[in-house]
């Protein structure tokens, strides 16, 4: 089981690069571009720049640029107009989006059970015995995976709610706030450098929640969480 941390700003391609050249390069001269990109402090000033945003928006067919590099741009940007202007936890989200957006990836592989764990009444049943690594492992997933479908699929939740009386966006906040609360209390959050992230997501899920959703809303096609959600990227951009 792997820990989510935010990396996305640490592994942009030479695709992403290139991408920004192309639209940002008319402001400066290519090359002090570039060198700017190198410097953590500037490089994050670039990656703000709302040109980014839009480019990637109005290009959404075979955009050559990673999955990481593509939600951060999209997620800092909406989680700035939400008034959210933490970059670790804007970096966290996309990796997020990056890793759930893959299929399978809902689907939780935990010790001791035969087959993977697909619901979240298989994972709470779970953490009954288990051991301290995996029961962390298992509450940030839940967390994660409450975030995911709560902020991208808002549309598929309330509709099986009414059809089906299942599960309703509160249960999808009050599981997310809980579990992000619990496990960035672990000593292991520490590890990860995940502690003050898990809090901001616990106390902020609302907020987060609804600024994926305006997301959701600029560029999914909402429905089936199994419908991929990367259908417009260039295959073997990553």
């Amino acid at each position: 089981m792997n820990v989510i941390t935010p990396n996305c700003r640490v592994q942009f391609t030479a695709e992403d690069v290139a991408f920004i050249m192309a639209v940002l390069g008319k402001k400066d001269d290519g090359p002090s571009l570039v060198a700017l990109l190198t410097d953590p402090e500037t490089r994050d000033l670039i990656l703000d720049d709302d040109a980014l945003f839009h480019a990637l928006l109005e290009q959404r067919c075979c955009l050559r640029v990673s999955s990481r590099f593509y939600f951060y741009i999209l997620v800092r940007h909406v989680l700035r107009e939400s008034g959210i202007g933490d970059r670790p936890l804007a970096d966290y989200v996309a990796e997020l989006l990056a890793e759930y957006s893959r299929a399978g990836r809902g689907r939780l592989v935990a010790p001791g059970h035969a087959g993977p764990l697909e619901y979240f009444f298989e994972m709470l049943a779970a953490l009954q015995d288990a051991d301290e690594r995996t029961a962390f492992c298992i509450r940030a997933h839940i967390g994660n995976y409450s975030l995911f479908l709560s902020g991208i699929f808002p549309e598929h939740i309330r509709h099986r709610a009414e059809r089906r009386a299942c599960p309703d966006l509160k249960y999808y906040e009050a599981l997310g706030r809980i579990n992000f609360h619990v496990a960035g209390g672990h000593r292991l959050a520490r590890r990860y450098d995940v502690a003050a992230i898990f809090e901001a997501l616990s106390s902020q899920f609302a907020n987060i929640r609804l600024a994926l959703n305006d997301l959701a809303g600029r560029i999914f096609s909402l429905g089936d969480p199994d419908v991929p959600l990367l259908p417009f990227f260039k295959p073997g951009a990553e």
